[in-house]
């Protein structure tokens, strides 16, 4: 737990502090942790989009000042490690301990994709920001040995997890959450028009295009999407280490 400066929460009313009261006299109030903390500005993140998460906003939806989240998290940057470290606590990191390697890397990936399917608004931070909470840890260390098992050199190793995680990051924040939305019909008169164009061009010029145009304009099945990335993802790294 963080700590500010004491004068911050020094203000005493009948022996008990103003966020002690105001959570006395509203018993169904979460309590505040950073548990708490990180928890709503998940929710927040996943419902309005990582912009919205701001100390006031959080405090209000929390029922605080924002001084009380200031005792947790001393800076935003704080809340977003947490946030971050939130995550890797949903990433499972058993793998199948006879499979061969990738095998594991597949197991261990797909359980990466899930966590960020359910939380895209937050997804690129994990790429982006590193933390040394015990699940980031264990993460990584899970990732790297795999891939040693591989045959990759430590710094191989380290090349090949920062790209899988940008990647996994990047193929998740096209597609917002488990599934899509329902289509608009606006959607679809745009993507009619969308085929209609690309079907309409040269083919002595654009041939590829052309022959292309159905599923340029479709609407991606997300399940598919996500199952392709994937695969493309593990076959590339599995082709480097034969190579190497």
């Amino acid at each position: 737990m963080y700590t500010v400066h004491s004068f911050l929460y020094g203000v005493q009313s009948a022996g008990m502090a103003p966020d002690r009261r105001r959570a006395a006299a509203d018993p169904e109030r979460t309590p505040l942790t950073p548990r708490a903390v990180v928890e709503a500005a998940l929710a927040l993140a996943d419902s309005e989009g990582l912009p919205a998460v701001t100390i006031r906003r959080l405090a209000r939806e929390l029922r605080v000042t924002p001084m009380a989240l200031y005792w947790h998290f001393r800076t935003k940057d704080e809340l977003l490690d947490g946030m971050v470290d939130r995550l890797h606590d949903e990433i499972d990191p058993a793998v199948p301990g006879a499979a061969p390697w990738p095998e594991q890397l597949r197991a261990l990936l797909t359980s990466i994709v899930d966590v960020l399917r359910a939380h895209p608004a937050v997804a690129p931070l994990v790429s982006t920001r590193s933390t040394a909470s015990a699940s980031s840890l264990r993460t990584t260390e899970t990732l790297l040995e795999i891939l040693r098992r591989g045959g990759f050199s430590p710094a191989e190793a380290t090349q090949v997890a920062r790209h899988a995680l940008s990647t996994l990051t990047h193929l998740v924040a096209e597609v917002a959450g488990p599934g899509l939305p329902e289509e608009t019909a606006e959607q679809r008169e745009t993507r009619r028009q969308a085929r209609v164009f690309l079907g309409s061009l040269p083919p002595d010029r654009y041939p590829r295009l052309v022959e292309a145009a159905e599923p340029l304009s479709e609407c991606e099945d997300p399940e598919g999407y996500f199952a392709f990335g994937l695969d493309l993802l593990l076959a590339g790294i599995e082709a480097m280490a034969r190579r190497g």
